[in-house]
């Protein structure tokens, strides 16, 4: 356990060793820079081609790797789009086992493609029946064309200036680079909104003109991974948890439970754990000494299958809540419900046949 320490020490940590480490990776981080301002250019100038997707696509990506909320604030606007009429599907490359098993708890009448090519999940989603697509994690993914590019990026995991990209530091492409989205969202779990208002000032220093919006990931209720009981998150108040997570950002999980007043120790695995039978007799055996084992919705997906009981497993699912930027989060929605019904009515009008 705790085999995702080392990354977040080598990319957070204020030590001795890991600033020395990140200067040893200096040279590869401006290589990998180089390489991804290269084929931006290639795409903006036209000589890498995107490809127009067989429904309206609404893109919902990060700058940095991981632990922004993308995955709950997705299933939220597909949501949304939902309840506005539309029938959308989730299309994402499906990394690890634990992603479209959360989109179809968080909404099961969703369908969820899997597919690392967007232009073919996108045929996939309009042959069951969808009408327009959330692509999950594909702000990078530049071949599919969209009517609508929202960037994810998390208060709780900012570092002020500190912000070296990959493998320095868990930064995919520049923070100049949310110019190319629609809506830029900052996400706050544990966070305060001082500090999300931080990372919304630094956004607009490089992206003067770009829409924002800040979101909070609130842990809502608890509930047991059957799925059958709820109880209110106070309930973990003076308790003794254990918190078991393999996600981005497992350092904000620990902290809102901590909020409740519980008293949490953790079992922390890196993003995207698969789980095998040692490690759950491992959890199992720790659980004994704890109130209670509560563990994230990414996590609940691939641990409630192997929980062997008899102390149940709790979990917590992150509820998306606007906090700034309604009016920018809704002209999103509003300009994909747009595309959505013009593609839709020119499907229905198709091509004008000469007269005999």
């Amino acid at each position: 356990m705790g085999d995702g320490d080392w990354l977040r020490t080598l990319w957070e940590g204020d030590g001795i060793g890991a600033r020395i480490a990140r200067a040893a990776l200096v040279p590869a981080e401006l290589l990998f820079h180089t390489v991804s301002v290269t084929r931006t250019a290639l795409y903006s100038s036209g000589i890498l081609n995107t490809h127009a997707t067989a429904i309206p696509a609404l893109s919902v990506g990060n700058l940095t790797v991981g632990g922004t909320g993308k995955t709950p604030l997705a299933a939220y606007l597909a949501k949304r789009l939902r309840d506005q009429g539309a029938t959308p599907a989730i299309v994402l490359r499906g990394y690890g086992d634990d992603e479209p098993l959360v989109h179809r708890t968080l909404n099961p009448d969703v369908p969820v493609v899997v597919s690392p090519d967007r232009v073919a999940g996108c045929i996939q989603a309009r042959d069951l029946g969808c009408d327009v697509a959330v692509l999950d994690d594909a702000f990078q993914h530049r071949q599919a064309s969209r009517v609508a590019d929202i960037v994810v990026i998390s208060a709780d995991r900012w570092r002020g200036r500190q912000r070296h990209l990959l493998p320095a530091g868990p930064w995919r492409e520049r923070l100049s680079a949310a110019g190319r989205a629609s809506l830029a969202i900052v996400t706050r779990k544990a966070a305060s909104l001082d500090r999300a208002m931080l990372v919304i000032d630094a956004l607009r220093g490089a992206v003067p003109a770009i829409p924002t919006a800040i979101v909070h990931l609130d842990p809502g209720t608890l509930r047991d991974a059957n799925g059958t009981t709820t109880v209110d998150l106070s309930a973990l108040a003076n308790e003794s948890v254990l918190a078991i997570s393999a996600i981005g950002d497992p350092e904000a999980f620990e902290a809102q439970l901590a909020r409740t007043g519980a008293r949490v120790e953790t079992a922390v695995f890196r993003d995207h754990h698969r789980y095998s039978a040692a490690d759950v007799a491992v959890l199992r055996k720790r659980a004994e000494r704890y109130d209670r084992v509560v563990c994230t919705l990414k996590d609940a997906v691939k641990l409630g299958p192997l929980w062997p009981g008899p102390s149940p497993l709790w979990y917590v699912s992150q509820r998306v809540i606007v906090e700034r930027g309604v009016d920018a989060v809704d002209d999103v929605l509003t300009t994909t419900l747009l595309a959505r019904s013009a593609s839709i009515h020119s499907r229905r009008s198709g091509p004008s046949r000469p007269l005999d």
